[in-house]
């Protein structure tokens, strides 16, 4: 039984993604990697040694992991 004239007997697909498809994401990693790292103005204590947002993050990953722990 035949599938046709137009059906692809090769198996090979070739995809092509926009340039866009690419660097969306990699702005949004850079963007949001770019407001973990500088302190925000806002918070009193961080702009003079005091914790970052990066180490408050690895805070909170950490205690989440130790109540997980049994």
């Amino acid at each position: 039984m035949s599938a046709g004239p137009n059906a692809r007997t090769s198996g090979t697909v070739q995809t092509r993604l926009p340039w866009w498809a690419l660097v969306i994401p990699v702005v949004a990693f850079a963007s949001l990697l770019a407001l973990l790292t500088v302190p925000a103005s806002a918070e009193p204590g961080s702009a003079h040694g005091g914790p970052g947002a990066v180490s408050r993050v690895v805070e909170f990953v950490q205690t989440a992991l130790a109540r997980q722990a049994p």
